[in-house]
């Protein structure tokens, strides 16, 4: 009997929800064989090798990085995890859906990849933009949950976007605009999940009308699919996760437990062969992904494979020196030596002790219209906050400006951009190449201050920022106070700063305006820096005072 013959047997003999964890069980920790060549070297695929890993200074020096998540469900504009919410009756996409393309038994996402055709996307023009506007390194989207490839990929050769919707190499052109532009080129990689996700494909609407998620290439003859497997890129022949008619269902399940369906040792080859010939192919600097820790973490050593096989191609490049920088979620203190944390909108309420990443977005991270249409984007006022709050707690910002489905942001974006970059080009002194300071600030806003959580998702619940908060950072002998607003007054007091503090027990000759010769009166009293800022060096957004 082979294994599939043993799954459906054990499928009929137990419970839904036992046969899941049982199967977590049998396949957990469990070896997948790559076809992709694997460079050996320095990094083994073990936590204890990855803990050799040491947080690079060019990525520490960096703070800002800009991201383009974009893909085929950016065509419909109608937001996040479109391609999961579209079969989901009821639902918001589900109503957007009917009214723009029709049932989704008829029009799926499959052919919403076919109206994909990116006619307006010019990624030097984008790419150029964004580092005037401060970033230092630049990210792409390889893949979605969705589980179409952005680039031209040996493994899922037909479902990518070579073949299909824009029919360009979209990775290979964001990858020689970074390139020209001199910043470190980073993939996200979203496809592991692509499994339980689509699952409500597989599903039938009140009307018992089937969803297109179990078609396959028999039924396309004399359709635009002609020839083409949608399970190439549904991947939805296998009995469904426990309540996956649930939309939620799966955020409890995102590990691989809770009555997950377990993806099939095929499907994980799969995917470990895409990822390694997406590195091979590409070679980026900077590798994220969308898990709990690693892909298939842990009923697989998946994510180990591919880590430390990014780690030693890299080494390779580099003549042995490690350059890379690798991206996972919801990592214990032990993980978090083997890679760069990632903290999904959200942020912490301490000073880190390695460096980490928190990822967020102006709008939604796949383009929604709606969002352009009430004014909902984050002002440039609110990234830089966001920029300099984490750079003070030893931390970066990837920041995602949504891309339409032609390939341009919209007019909205660009003003948000701009006030960045007016922002970056004359403060950045106290964001780059900086380390954190005693403590990362003071003021009202710490008052209740979100715990921080692994898996992120806290920002903007923690009190709004005002002239009275200060965050700190240090460069060499400089001290950076960043006043997070406009004064009410001339003068602001800086109360870490006061003349018996044990955080600067050394005296203070000179405040100026960072990135200016503008000095600034100022006085050390008992209860703090009392500073003398003139009406017209005041910013409205955040002025960063240089102390020595």
């Amino acid at each position: 009997m082979n294994r599939r013959e043993t799954i459906k047997q054990l499928a009929l003999a137990l419970p839904a929800i036992r046969f899941r964890n049982d199967l977590t069980r049998l396949f957990r920790n469990q070896t997948i064989i790559s076809d992709e060549p694997i460079t050996t070297g320095l990094f083994k695929p073990t936590w204890d090798s990855l803990a050799q890993y040491k947080t690079l200074d060019w990525f520490r020096d960096a703070k800002f990085g800009i991201w383009a998540h974009w893909g085929p469900q950016c065509q419909p504009e109608a937001g996040d995890w479109y391609a999961r919410g579209m079969y989901q009756e009821g639902s918001r996409q589900y109503k957007y859906h009917l009214e723009k393309y029709g049932h989704p038994s008829k029009f799926g996402f499959k052919d919403v990849i076919n109206e994909w055709k990116a006619e307006k996307w010019n990624p030097d023009e984008l790419v150029g933009l964004y580092k005037k506007a401060g970033a230092r390194y630049f990210f792409a989207m390889a893949n979605h949950h969705d589980n179409f490839d952005n680039y031209d990929s040996k493994y899922q050769k037909n479902w990518n976007a070579t073949k299909l919707g824009p029919k360009k190499d979209v990775i290979g052109g964001w990858v020689r605009a970074a390139r020209a532009n001199d910043l470190p080129f980073g993939v996200s990689v979203h496809a592991s999940h692509t499994w339980s996700w689509l699952e409500p494909s597989q599903l039938t609407d009140k009307n018992n009308v089937a969803f297109d998620g179990n078609v396959t290439r028999q039924q396309g003859k004399g359709k635009w699919w002609d020839g083409l497997d949608p399970q190439e890129l549904y991947a939805q022949q296998h009995p469904l996760s426990v309540g996956a008619e649930k939309p939620s269902s799966i955020h409890k399940q995102w590990e691989w437990g809770n009555g997950a369906s377990v993806p099939s040792a095929a499907y994980c080859r799969k995917f470990l062969n895409r990822t390694l010939d997406l590195i091979n192919h590409y070679n980026p600097d900077l590798l994220y992904f969308d898990d709990t820790v690693l892909p298939f973490h842990p009923i697989n050593d998946i994510g180990l494979q591919i880590a430390a096989h990014f780690y030693n191609h890299n080494m390779k490049r580099h003549g042995g020196r490690l350059e890379a920088v690798l991206n996972g979620k919801v990592l214990d203190e032990a993980q978090r030596k083997c890679m760069v944390w990632d903290v999904e909108r959200g942020h912490s309420n301490k000073i880190e002790p390695f460096v980490w990443q928190t990822d967020t977005c102006i709008g939604d991270w796949h383009y929604n219209r709606d969002v352009y249409d009430k004014d909902r984007y984050k002002t440039a006022k609110t990234v830089v906050h966001t920029l300099v709050d984490v750079v003070s707690k030893n931390g970066n910002l990837l920041l995602n400006i949504p891309v339409r489905g032609d390939g341009s942001i919209d007019e909205k974006e660009r003003q948000v951009v701009a006030g960045i970059t007016d922002w970056m080009q004359q403060y950045s002194d106290c964001i780059y190449d900086t380390r954190p300071w005693k403590i990362f600030g003071e003021g009202p806003a710490l008052e209740g201050a979100a715990a921080p959580v692994a898996q992120g998702f806290n920002e903007g619940k923690d009190k709004p920022f005002t002239a009275e908060d200060v965050r700190f950072t240090t460069k060499k002998d400089r001290l950076y106070a960043i006043l997070m607003g406009k004064p009410s007054g001339e003068t602001v007091v800086i109360k870490s700063l006061a003349t018996d503090s044990a955080y600067h027990p050394k005296a203070i000759t000179n405040v100026s305006v960072a990135g200016s010769n503008q000095k600034l009166a100022f006085t050390r009293k008992a209860d703090g820096l009392h500073v003398t800022i003139p009406d017209r060096l005041a910013n409205d957004t955040a002025l960063p005072l240089q102390i020595v």
